[in-house]
């Protein structure tokens, strides 16, 4: 009886069986497989704090370049309506001098006829 497995774990024997031996073992491999994954986790966290740490330190310089976008593009619209203020008045200008020589043409052509 002592030959057979069964009956020694039957009788209190401490004797494991080839499953009970490779489920151990796949577990031992798996708990070191975690505890990798979770060192590995770690240091991630620990990268991606510093590429923030990192990033924080920029936002002042951020935020200043931003305020000078917007002052350069509160310029650039300002011009650019002055342009169009002074295309406007220039195609005004034409138009009216256009008109004058349209007026003088018509009297000279009154006066030859």
């Amino acid at each position: 009886m002592a030959s057979n497995p069964r009956s020694a774990s039957a009788m209190g024997g401490h004797e494991k069986t080839y499953f009970e031996q490779q489920r151990e073992a796949l577990i031992g491999e798996i708990a070191m497989s975690f505890e990798h994954v979770l060192a590995n986790i770690n240091k991630l966290n620990r990268s991606l704090e510093a590429v923030v740490a990192v990033g924080n330190e920029f936002s002042s310089v951020e935020a200043l370049w931003s305020q000078f976008e917007n002052v350069m593009d509160k310029e650039a619209e300002g011009e650019s309506e002055s342009k169009q203020g002074e295309q406007t008045q220039q195609h005004e200008e034409r138009e009216e001098e256009d008109e004058h020589k349209g007026k003088k043409g018509d009297e000279h052509d009154k006066e030859e006829a």
